[in-house]
């Protein structure tokens, strides 16, 4: 199973969108374990979207289309309501 995951930092209005195979461990590294790369500039990090997948091809294509313009307008619509 995979989770196609996307974090908000509202402390910074940033989103980030990924996926993994272990939601609760990737989400510990982007908060507290990670010592470099983009996500640990804009800690902390929430979940505010996540849906599942039975296999990695799926995600990955799941992941891609999020990260398009129309897929952040869908994010950011989801964090706009919660605010």
């Amino acid at each position: 199973m995979f989770v196609v995951y996307a974090l908000y930092s509202r402390t910074f209005d940033k989103i980030y969108i990924g996926f993994s195979s272990d939601i609760e461990e990737r989400f510990k590294s982007h908060n507290e374990l990670l010592k470099k790369g983009w996500t640990i500039k804009f800690r902390p990090w929430e979940i505010v979207y996540q849906e599942h997948h039975s296999t990695k091809a799926d995600a990955m294509k799941r992941e891609k289309e999020l990260k398009t313009a129309t897929g952040r307008n869908f994010i950011r619509s989801l964090i706009n309501a919660k605010l």
